[in-house]
């Protein structure tokens, strides 16, 4: 299957106590951290090309701009949407939104790169 433009994926969750800008270092309150958030868009966004990739290739974030628009509390279910929006070779870009059961609470850009995953790996550990 090729990775068009149109793709969509969605994840879910419910934000716990770990999820809260205090627990992860983010910030000093018990609301929904953006680092948590991020988290859920880039994976909505792997969702959306998982069954378009081989079992040898995978993707990487490359890039990401966001604005996290509203804070949810710890109990809400929360959501991720990402829709491809373009592909430019192994660079594929996506709108992605998240959402609690208030509303918006983020949106933006992000772009993965589709690479070889023993390729990724032997290069990153060569660091050692």
């Amino acid at each position: 299957m090729e990775i068009t433009i149109g793709l969509k994926g969605e994840v879910h969750s419910t934000v716990a106590r770990e999820d809260t800008a205090l627990e992860v270092g983010s910030g000093s309150l018990l609301v929904y951290a953006t680092p948590c958030m991020v988290a859920l868009m880039e994976g909505a966004a792997c969702e959306a090309i998982a069954d378009c990739l081989p079992e040898e290739k995978t993707s990487v974030g490359t890039y990401l701009q966001i604005n996290h628009l509203s804070a949810t509390p710890v109990g809400l279910d929360i959501w991720a949407e990402a829709e491809v929006t373009a592909v430019d070779g192994s660079v594929i870009t996506f709108q992605v939104t998240a959402f609690d059961e208030a509303g918006k609470i983020g949106e933006g850009i992000h772009k993965r790169a589709v690479i070889s995953s023993q390729r990724f790996l032997d290069k990153t550990y060569s660091k050692l």
